[in-house]
This record gives structure tokens, sequence and C-alpha cells, in this order.
């Protein structure tokens, strides 16, 4: 094998961006919902904002899923207990905030024409902003988030177990 040609120097398309969210949890069912969503991205230069914005929206519902809903479970057997939309849970419509996107648009000075990948970067970034959120609700309880999806029963659990220790020191345990 011989090489004739080298394309030098490698260019990369990456898109890079910051994602924030504010959230919002019922003390009472545990449901978390997503009051506000940011996205702040910069994919070079943006011929189709309204691709882009596309883009990002189907990136981050991704991520919304992956962060509070979207589990393959199984139980002791090994039988798969989510194996249809019944029982897979993925977020509707209802659960997806409008999504608030700031585009950059600077060229990229390492891509032919300035461009960058727009790809589903809202995977990536969804999840974090939404547990880092989630983390900061629960601060005052010294809650941290581990664990994704942060379902409505392991937030349950999660605050049960934070408010164990206060529950025994009340009880004199």
């Amino acid at each position: 094998m011989e090489v004739t040609k080298i394309y030098d120097p490698v260019f990369g398309t990456t898109t890079s961006a910051t994602h924030i969210a504010i959230v919002e949890v019922d003390p009472k069912t545990c449901q978390v919902r997503i009051d506000r969503y940011v996205v702040a991205e910069d994919c070079g230069r943006v011929i189709n904002p309204m691709i882009v914005d596309g883009q990002v929206a189907g990136g981050v519902a991704q991520g919304i899923g992956a962060a509070l809903y979207e589990e393959v479970v199984y139980d002791a057997a090994g039988q798969l207990l989510t194996a249809s939309l019944a029982d897979y849970v993925i977020p509707s419509a209802s659960e997806i905030p409008a999504i608030q996107t700031i585009h950059l648009d600077s060229e990229s000075p390492t891509s032919l024409g300035g461009f960058r990948g727009m790809g589903e970067g809202g995977t990536i970034g969804a999840p974090a902003a939404i547990a880092n959120a989630l983390a900061d609700a629960l601060a005052p309880l010294g809650g941290e988030i581990f664990e994704l999806p942060m379902t409505p029963d392991r937030l349950f659990r999660l605050i049960e177990n934070l408010n164990a220790p206060a529950v025994e020191q009340q009880h004199g345990s």
C-alpha cells in the first residue's frame, strides 16, 4: 500500500457549547420540571440557524431522556423489564422545555469554510447540566448526584437517605 496524497493539516470540526438548566423538584412527588434551558453553542459559521436550533433541541431532548427518564432495567433473573415503550420511559413534548439557543457564529480557523460539526452535542451537555442543577437543589441537604437517570423513585430514595440522619438525631438514635 502506498499513500500518494495526504490532507495536512488535519482540521477538527467539533462544536463547543455550554448548557445551563434551571430545574424545580416537587417535594411531594419528586418529579423534576425543567423551568429554563439555555445552550450557547459555537458550530462555526452557521448556514441555517433553524436547522442548527433543531439539532440542538433534538440533542437536548435526548439528553433530558438520559438524565431523567430512560433506563434499561433487568430483574434478578436477568429478564429485561423495559423492553417496550410501555415500560421504557422517554420524555414527551410536555417534558421538554423551550430551549433558548445562542449562536456564537464564529468561523473556525481550523476547518475549510469556517464550519464545525453540529451533531448531537446536547446528548452530552444536557445530562451534566441537569445533574448539576439537581445537585444544586439538593445542596442544602448535603446531596450529590452520582447516578442517572434521576427518576422520581431514585430522587425520593436519595432525599430519604439524606434526611435519615436528621430523623435519627431527633429520635435520639
